[in-house]
């Protein structure tokens, strides 16, 4: 089987995401779809031709498209490798087939006290037999075999993200926000930081009607005692964070800094957090200031 990093062809991409009930599909298309892959699942086997056809008309606004089938594929999964050597006439074709141990699925059917679908009156494992033997071709014909057994739904995520997604998808999405607290702590913040400790710009005459965007701000704030050494130590206190959200594949962090109005420290601080941060290969780094132009 090969193992290709990456999906380069100019024709529409299709990735078929199919494998064992159990082993994970629902975690790798919540993945691909946020790798921005339209994917499709549970679709009935008789309609999968169908939809591919259409989306091929519709290639530059549908350029990567996932189709999750499972076990009840039916005659499809009969004449799986016919299937897939049609499509690669027209089409760039992956199939990724996800994979665990027999005891692995016993024990994850068995923890959400959901039958498997091929069991029937008899007991999981011998619908995992019976399941494993109808996808016997699938999986000879996959690309791409990933063995879920030892892999939590964050690793898995993790998996997909490496194979399927764009360099700059691997990076971790953080906005860096200011704020005001007087019109409120923002909801969407995942840590919040306060730098009224600083003293305020407003007070100054000569400063009040410029923002922490503007030099003379910026230096005035980043001037005053503990302002560079608070930044320094919240660079350094993010890294493990930032090291965990990659473990737990968590793509998106917003971080505010607030301050009365959001209009002088918290605004130059702001920028002067996400200008370090910018430094670190890993991280996207946007920045918002929320409250900047209100009275």
């Amino acid at each position: 089987m090969t193992d290709d990093e990456g999906l380069t062809d100019e024709r529409q991409q299709l990735l078929i995401v199919t494998g064992m009930s159990g082993a994970g599909r629902s975690t790798a298309c919540k993945a691909l779809e946020d790798l921005d892959w339209f994917v499709v699942d549970n679709l009935p086997p008789e309609m999968i031709t169908p939809l591919i056809e259409v989306a091929g008309k519709a290639r530059d606004s549908l350029p990567k498209l996932a189709v999750a089938m499972d076990v009840r594929g039916g005659r499809l999964l009969e004449s799986f490798t016919s299937f897939v050597v049609k499509l690669r006439q027209s089409h760039d074709v992956r199939v990724i087939f996800l994979d665990a141990t027999d005891d692995t699925l016993v024990r994850r059917f068995e923890s959400v006290r959901r039958p498997h679908p091929l069991q029937g009156d008899g007991t999981i494992l011998e619908g995992i037999e019976f399941e494993r033997a109808r996808l016997r071709e699938v999986r000879e014909s996959a690309d791409i075999i990933i063995d879920t057994s030892a892999l939590n739904v964050h690793q898995l995520a993790k998996r997909i993200i490496e194979r399927f997604g764009e360099p700059d998808q691997h990076r971790i999405a953080v906005t860096v926000m200011s704020f005001g607290f007087k019109y409120g702590m923002p909801t969407d913040a995942d840590m919040v930081a306060d730098v009224r400790f600083l003293p305020n710009p407003f007070w100054e005459p000569d400063l009040r009607a410029f923002t922490g965007r503007d030099k003379q701000v910026s230096d005035y704030v980043l001037a005053q005692e503990g302002a560079e050494e608070f930044v320094d130590a919240y660079v350094e206190t993010l890294e493990p964070v930032f090291h965990g959200y990659e473990r737990e594949n968590k793509r998106h962090a917003t971080i505010a800094i607030g301050c009365t109005g959001g209009k002088h420290r918290s605004v130059a601080m702001t920028e002067h957090l996400a200008q370090l941060l910018r430094g670190n290969p890993e991280l996207s780094v946007t920045v918002r200031h929320r409250d900047l132009g209100r009275e």
